[in-house]
């Protein structure tokens, strides 16, 4: 079962220092930011810059550490079309499953090529414990909608609805630039773009001041 949204309940009870959405107004902007996860590769994220642009959107990349040592000229079109970044870890680990000495130093592997004080825990996992050490350093961007596009049991249309329905000026709306995600979400991301710049929505970049 997929759950588009995090229940209310459980963002008023998860620790200081996560964000599950972008609260600061802009000069009466109405703003969504869009996120990827798990890039950049070659096969993909090219066409999701591509899409971004058509539509003046700028968006936030939370990258696998290496896949930007595989993919430097990716990593660096991301950066140079004014998009912001984020660290994903180094190998995509679960901070719940494996040893915490060897997670922080993925992460600090990650930090040495992406350079950011974005983090997003891969799969969303995280406890306590790992906020109060690395909100030190790091934004932790969880999410306001996660779209799905990954999971094979729902249709491309679904994924595009989640975002449409759950989507509101400062949610943050999770994509992926994968190849497991690849068809979902290349049909969902511009529909998407689209109903929400007709609603009159910007598409922002996370920045954030460590807080």
């Amino acid at each position: 079962m997929h759950f588009p949204v995090v229940p209310l309940g459980v963002r008023l009870l998860s620790p200081k220092g996560l964000f599950w959405q972008v609260k600061e107004r802009l000069k009466g902007e109405k703003a969504i930011y869009i996120t990827f996860d798990d890039g950049p590769i070659p096969e993909v994220t090219p066409k999701v810059l591509e899409i971004l642009a058509q539509f003046d959107a700028k968006a936030t990349f939370f990258c696998v550490g290496d896949n930007v040592r595989k993919h430097p000229d990716v990593f660096k079109s991301i950066l140079d079309q004014g998009h912001s970044v984020g660290n994903h870890t180094y190998c995509h680990l679960n901070g719940n499953k494996v040893d915490q000495a060897l997670w922080y130093e993925d992460i600090e592997h990650c930090d040495e090529l992406v350079k950011s004080n974005l983090f997003r825990p891969p799969h969303g996992r995280i406890t306590w414990n790992q906020v109060i050490k690395l909100r030190k350093k790091y934004n932790i961007i969880m999410w306001s909608v996660l779209t799905g596009d990954y999971n094979h049991s729902l249709t491309k249309e679904m994924v595009a609805g989640y975002a449409i329905k759950y989507g509101k000026e400062g949610s943050i709306i999770v994509f992926h630039d994968s190849i497991k995600a690849e068809e979902r979400m290349l049909y969902a991301l511009p529909k998407v773009l689209e109903y929400f710049k007709s609603k009159g929505f910007v598409f922002k970049r996370i920045i954030l001041d460590l807080m």
